[in-house]
């Protein structure tokens, strides 16, 4: 069985990884710094036999060439997210995403492991198109608006994978993720549905940001975590870059009350201008839908979990956290 990292394995979406690593007979070593993970994230397998958690900085290059020595497969997840974090500090965004992948792809560059490297719908910017295709231009916004520091800096580290794949070969795939939500995503950082779940819950209202026009998908992180695994395993992935997520476009007014129609029928929406809630110099991404074509011709499926499958789950493990 494989030696695995995860980087940023506390957090929501490698701690989910993590777990299926470990059912699956790996070892695996997390390296996080627990700033938007959470430890307990990890709970139910951190006496794990073949389970390391390191607490450490991806940004401390002697610890990341620690960690990275003697690994058969490494899943970079590790980066400054969420659309309120990036928005608030923009500095720390450009400076936890770009340096130290650069040093973990060069460390790879060694020895050849496997590589995933996470990265995010973000990038495309404010294209317009109504399907966004791994090809597509980036439509990134003016460098005066803090929230495109996150898609740039995102398609700096594609970039760097990319490069290292063509010129040391290193097996590295890209996986852009389009709204992976599920159990353990928290709202701090302006994660849209455990946001409008904790607020249906508390009896409302639910808060929805401009308009509620903007258009999005979301996947279960069940199925995202299936295809980051499978991608790593498949040949024909390497040096290539695929969208992760669903397909299935709904408005966040449509999701809105979606949750409330689950929660309780009678929690009211309101609506908040964003200038309230990020301050002026936020820009948003009016639609945001995946072209996941890629992904399927190369493994045969995509995420396909229904939203209300997925809120309905959601609801269900805030509900036990709350009882």
């Amino acid at each position: 069985m494989a030696n695995c990292l995860v980087t940023g394995g506390a957090g929501f979406i490698g701690s989910h990884l993590t777990e299926r690593l470990l059912e699956q007979g790996e070892t695996v070593t997390v390296l996080d710094d627990f700033s938007t993970g959470q430890r307990n994230n990890l709970a139910d397998v951190e006496g794990h036999p073949r389970l390391t958690i390191r607490s450490g900085s991806i940004t401390d290059p002697v610890l990341l060439s620690e960690v990275a020595r003697n690994v058969d497969v490494i899943y970079h997840l590790a980066a400054a997210v969420g659309v309120k974090l990036v928005a608030d500090n923009p500095v720390r965004t450009i400076e936890t995403n770009i340096y130290p992948t650069e040093v973990l792809l060069r460390l790879a560059a060694q020895t050849k492991p496997k590589v995933f490297l996470a990265s995010t719908s973000e990038v495309y910017g404010k294209n317009p198109k109504e399907r966004w295709t791994e090809e597509d231009d980036l439509h990134l916004g003016s460098t005066s608006r803090p929230r495109w520091a996150y898609g740039c800096s995102k398609a700096i580290d594609e970039f760097l994978a990319l490069a290292w794949h063509k010129t040391e070969g290193l097996p590295v795939v890209v996986g852009r993720f389009f709204n992976v939500v599920g159990p353990r995503q928290v709202g701090h950082y302006g994660m849209v549905i455990p946001r409008f779940v904790d607020q249906a819950l508390a009896g409302g209202p639910v808060v929805v940001y401009d308009d509620g026009q903007q258009v999005r998908c979301f996947a279960h992180v069940r199925e995202v975590v299936d295809s980051i695994i499978r991608l790593v395993q498949t040949p024909a992935a390497a040096g290539r870059v695929f969208n992760i997520g669903s397909d299935e476009p709904v408005t966040i007014r449509q999701l809105a009350e979606e949750v409330i129609s689950l929660v309780d029928p009678s929690v009211k929406i309101e609506h908040l201008a964003y200038e309230q809630a990020y301050g002026q110099s936020f820009e948003d991404v009016r639609r945001r839908v995946p072209d996941v074509t890629r992904l399927l011709e190369t493994l045969g499926s995509t995420p396909s979990m229904t939203l209300r499958e997925i809120l309905e789950d959601i609801v269900a493990w805030k509900r036990q956290q709350q009882s």
